[in-house]
C-alpha cells in the first residue's frame, strides 16, 4: 500500500485530540507525519524566539503522543515545497492532509507553491477545517449559523493505532541556538496540549466566575481570562474543543454566576473567528487599510523616537509603560490593555499601526495573524466603520489600577511614588520627588507628548477625515464586506457586484479572543 501512503501535515494544530486530518490518516496505516520548521517562517518580521521556543517544547511533547499511537512525527527544516518534495521521492506518498490555514502572507504563498507542487506530482491534497473561517465566503450572510455548525459538530477522535512500516531518521528537535535564534528573556505560559487542556478545565470548572470582571484589569485578567488564547493559536488545542467544554459547563453547572460568565467568554470565541474571516476574505489588510481613504494619514509623519520610547516602555505615562514592560516580560497581556497600548501609539504618538504591529506581534505569543491585523486597524480607526476608541492613559490606570499594584510592579522607578501622583508622577514637586528617590527628567521620563492636545489633534484628524463623502462612502464598502450581522448594521446599499476571490483560497490539488 505504499503507493497509497498518506502524510500528515502539522501546522498551527500542535495536538491529537481533535484533529481530522490524524482521523484521516488512519486510513492509510503506514502513514506518516511531518512538521516544517521553515526559514520564510523564521525569517518575518512577525516571527519572535518566544513563538518558536514555545512551538518545540510543543513537538516534544507531539511526537511522543503520536510515537504511543505507532505514527512518526518527523522535524525537518527548509522550505516548505523542498521538504516535501525530497520526502516524497524518498517514501513516495500519495496523499497529503493538514487543516487550512489563515495565516500571514508568508503562509499564503507557501500555500500556493504546495499546492502547484502537489499538481504537478500527482499528490491528493485534502485540507480540513479548524475552526469557524469559512474559505471562499462570498459575503457574511449566514456566517454565524455556519460558525455554530461547525462548533457543535462531534470531535474528530483518534480511536486507532497507525501501523508504521518504515524506519525513518527521527533526530532530536532542534534548540532555538541551532535554529540561529537569540533566547527571548520572557517567562513564558507552559506549552502542550495537556497544558492546553488543564487550562480549558480550571477556567470553565473554577477560574471563569469571575471573567466577566476580570477582563479589563491586568491584575485581575491574569488568572481571571482563560489564557487559552496561545494555544488556540498554536493549536494544541481546538476551538471546538473550548466551544463544546464551555457549552457542557454552562448546562450543567448549579452555580448561575459562573453559568453568566461562560456566556461571555462563548460569545468571545464566535467573534475569535470573526476576526479572523477578515483576514481569510482580504489578506491585504495585513498590509494595506481597510479603508483606503486612510492611505497617507501616517505614513509620512512616522517618528521614530516616539516609536522607540514605547517598545522600551518609556513613554512617561506609567500605565502605557507598565502595560509594555509587563508583555515583554511575559508574552501576554489582557485585551483592553492592548487596547490601550495601540490606541496611545495611534492616536497619542501617531504612529502607523503596521511598524507598531509588527513589534507587537513578536511580543504576543498567542500572535494571530487574523485577529492581530483586524485588531491592529480597528483600534487605530483605519477600518472606516468601528467607532474611534481613544484610551486615556491617565483614566486607565485610574480604573484598572487603583492601587497601584500593576504600576509598581512593572515600573520600579516608581515604587516609592505617593499613591496620588504614581498615574502623573510629572506633577511631582521636587520636595515630594526627593521623598520618592524618583526624578522626572531623569529616573522617569517626562511624558512624551501632553494628553489632551495629542487626543484633540487625532480626533480633529480623524472625525475631519470620516465626514468626507469618499469615507462614507467607503465605510458602507467595508461594513458590507467585514461587517458582523449581528451588528444592528444593514449591508451596504453599495454591494460589490463582484468580489476578488479570496487570496488564502488556495488552488484544490486534484479536488478540494483573545482571552
Amino acid at each position: 500500500m505504499a503507493s497509497q501512503r498518506a502524510l500528515v501535515w502539522f501546522k498551527r494544530d500542535l495536538r491529537v485530540h481533535d484533529h481530522a486530518p490524524l482521523v484521516a490518516a488512519l486510513a492509510y496505516p503506514d502513514a506518516l507525519a511531518i512538521f516544517i520548521i521553515e526559514p520564510e517562517w523564521l525569517s518575518n518580521p512577525d516571527c519572535d524566539s518566544s513563538h518558536v521556543d514555545f512551538a518545540l517544547v510543543c513537538l516534544a511533547e507531539l511526537r511522543a503522543a503520536l510515537a504511543v499511537r505507532g505514527l512518526p512525527l518527523l522535524v525537518r527544516m527548509g522550505s516548505a515545497v523542498a521538504v516535501l518534495d525530497h520526502l516524497h521521492r524518498e517514501v513516495s506518498f500519495k496523499h497529503l492532509l493538514s487543516h487550512e490555514e489563515t495565516g500571514a502572507s508568508w503562509s499564503y504563498a507557501r500555500d500556493r507553491q504546495v499546492a502547484h507542487w502537489c499538481v504537478s506530482t500527482g499528490v491528493h491534497w485534502q485540507q480540513f477545517n479548524q475552526n469557524g473561517v469559512i474559505r471562499g465566503l462570498r459575503n457574511r450572510a449566514g456566517w454565524a449559523k455556519r460558525w455554530q455548525a461547525r462548533m457543535d459538530a462531534p470531535l474528530q477522535l483518534l480511536d486507532g493505532r497507525f501501523t508504521a512500516a518504515l524506519t525513518l531518521d527521527q533526530p532530536d528537535l532542534p534548540t532555538l541556538s541551532n535554529l540561529g535564534r537569540s533566547p527571548h528573556g520572557k517567562t513564558l505560559q507552559t506549552a502542550g496540549e495537556r497544558a492546553a487542556r488543564r487550562t480549558l478545565s480550571s477556567f470553565v470548572q473554577v477560574r471563569g466566575y469571575g471573567y466577566r470582571k476580570a477582563l479589563s484589569s491586568p491584575l485581575s485578567a491574569e488568572t481571571g481570562c482563560s489564557r487559552l488564547s496561545p494555544h488556540l493559536a498554536f493549536g494544541t488545542i481546538s476551538l471546538r474543543t473550548v466551544h463544546q467544554a464551555t457549552e457542557l459547563a454552562i448546562g450543567s453547572t448549579p452555580e448561575r454566576e459562573l453559568a453568566y460568565a461562560l456566556r461571555g467568554f462563548a460569545g468571545r470565541l464566535r467573534w475569535h473567528c470573526h476576526f479572523m474571516q477578515k483576514l481569510e476574505d482580504e489578506p491585504d489588510i495585513e498590509l494595506h487599510n481597510f479603508a483606503r481613504v486612510c492611505d497617507g494619514l501616517r505614513e509620512d509623519a512616522f517618528n521614530n523616537l516616539h516609536f522607540d520610547a514605547w517598545c522600551e516602555g518609556r513613554t512617561g505615562y506609567p500605565m502605557v509603560d507598565a502595560c509594555m514592560r509587563s508583555l515583554k516580560a511575559t508574552g501576554w497581556l489582557n485585551f483592553r490593555m492592548r487596547a490601550m497600548l495601540v490606541s496611545f501609539a495611534s492616536y497619542h504618538l501617531w504612529l502607523h499601526w503596521r511598524q507598531t504591529g509588527l513589534f507587537l506581534a513578536r511580543q504576543f505569543l498567542d500572535y494571530e495573524p487574523g485577529i492581530h491585523w483586524s485588531q491592529m486597524q480597528m483600534q487605530s480607526g483605519t477600518t472606516g466603520i468601528n467607532t474611534l476608541r481613544m484610551y486615556s492613559p491617565t483614566k486607565q490606570a485610574q480604573d484598572q489600577d487603583p492601587k497601584g499594584l500593576f504600576i509598581r510592579r512593572w515600573v520600579p522607578e516608581l515604587t516609592k511614588v505617593p499613591l496620588p501622583y504614581l498615574t502623573e508622577p510629572w506633577k511631582m514637586d521636587l520636595s515630594v520627588q526627593r521623598m520618592a528617590d524618583c526624578f522626572i527628567g531623569a529616573d522617569y521620563p517626562l511624558p512624551i507628548v501632553e494628553d489632551k492636545t495629542a487626543m484633540k489633534a487625532a480626533k480633529d484628524r480623524m472625525y475631519g477625515l470620516r465626514k468626507t463623502p469618499q469615507a462614507r462612502i467607503e465605510a458602507a464598502d467595508v461594513q458590507d464586506r467585514h461587517g458582523s450581522r449581528k451588528s444592528g448594521l444593514p449591508a451596504s446599499s453599495l454591494r460589490r457586484k463582484s468580489k476578488t476571490p479570496s487570496k488564502h483560497e488556495v488552488p484544490s490539488a486534484q479536488g478540494d479572543l483573545f482571552s
